[in-house]
């Protein structure tokens, strides 16, 4: 049995579907990251698993935690799971931490409520937090308010916040979005070391492909509120083979040769409500066939854990060849 199994999980707001049935099993102690541009439903997906949508949000699915099914628990029942079970760290800690009250205390908050502890166990087992994300001098940061510390600092604050209730699942919600490349290539580091010392799956949202390839063991490629391709990480390097994934790949710049010109995707993504009959990548696809105006394509299973949401799927040989860079490409964090 996975760890989590999301089943045909579908997200409406105000009668405006966003999320059109997304299936994603997240096994017990792997990395997976969701990647994609802004607006393809990757944080939206997870903030429905966990009940943290506004009511106006209609969902429906399912959200498998076990025997559990989270779409339909009770708010108590949601309270119980989150930060205990599943655990949750966004990308501007600043926005999280509460400004006027010292991150120690912030802290010992979450270790009393997940694990019943109080006074000077609940303010040592903070300070053993922020030591486990390498805070340096944990013991006098535990006094200082977050405008005291840097980006990173907040951030891994909220890491230690996260671990307060060991949780089996941690969705790390573009956790390095705001940082330089020094301290994004730290909080990877951090995060990779947390995963093979506590056992814990993680679930990594980002744009950023250098730095999923860094953690994750598994890729899931969204867009438009859909799964359009996912495989293991090394294979998605190696041949991407759905056109939106091999669009992402040759938007990014090399940092190993001389210049060359980057092929962006043309378009955005289509706002919900909007979408095309068919495919909903139609409009920015230039392989499209009277088949991907018709109906959406669902994903299919290739070869070697791989799914694909494609009429007209490139060839291994054919993204293999074209994709030489993909498989060099790399973020500024893998040449630190």
């Amino acid at each position: 049995m996975p760890l989590v199994d999301i089943r045909d999980l579908k997200v409406a707001f105000d009668g405006v579907q966003v999320l059109h049935g997304i299936d994603l099993t997240i096994e017990k102690g792997e990395a997976v990251g969701l990647v994609g541009e802004s607006g393809c439903g990757k944080s939206v997906t997870w903030l429905a698993a966990l009940g943290l949508l506004p009511k106006k949000a209609a969902i429906s699915g399912h959200v498998m935690l076990g025997k559990d099914d989270l779409v339909i628990a009770s708010q108590r029942h949601l309270e119980s799971i989150r930060g205990r079970r599943i655990a949750m760290i966004f990308q501007d800690p600043s926005s999280s931490l509460n400004p006027v009250i010292r991150v120690g205390r912030q802290i010992e908050e979450a270790v009393r409520l997940h694990r019943g502890l109080t006074g000077q166990a609940a303010r040592a087992e903070a300070r053993r937090l922020l030591e486990l994300v390498e805070m340096p001098d944990a013991g006098r940061r535990l006094d200082n308010y977050p405008h005291e510390f840097s980006g990173g600092q907040n951030q891994r604050a909220m890491i230690a916040m996260a671990l307060a209730g060991n949780p089996d699942l941690l969705i790390a919600d573009e956790p390095t979005t705001a940082l330089d490349a020094t301290i994004q290539a730290q909080i990877l580091d951090l995060l990779a070391r947390l995963r093979a010392e506590t056992g814990m799956a993680v679930v990594f949202i980002s744009h950023d492909l250098g730095a999923v390839s860094e953690i994750c063991e598994r890729v899931c490629v969204m867009y438009a509120g859909r799964i359009v391709e996912q495989c293991p990480t090394a294979a998605l390097f190696r041949s991407p083979r759905h056109p939106y994934t091999r669009g992402l790949f040759g938007a990014i710049p090399r940092l190993d040769g001389g210049r060359e010109r980057l092929t962006p995707v043309e378009g955005t993504v289509p706002q919900p409500g909007m979408l095309p009959k068919g495919c909903a990548f139609s409009p920015r696809c230039g392989h499209i066939t009277d088949e991907c105006l018709t109906s959406p394509p669902v994903l299919s299973k290739l070869e070697g854990h791989r799914a694909v949401a494609c009429f007209h799927p490139v060839s291994d040989e054919a993204s293999a060849h074209s994709s030489k860079k993909s498989a060099k490409v790399r973020s500024e964090l893998e040449l630190i």
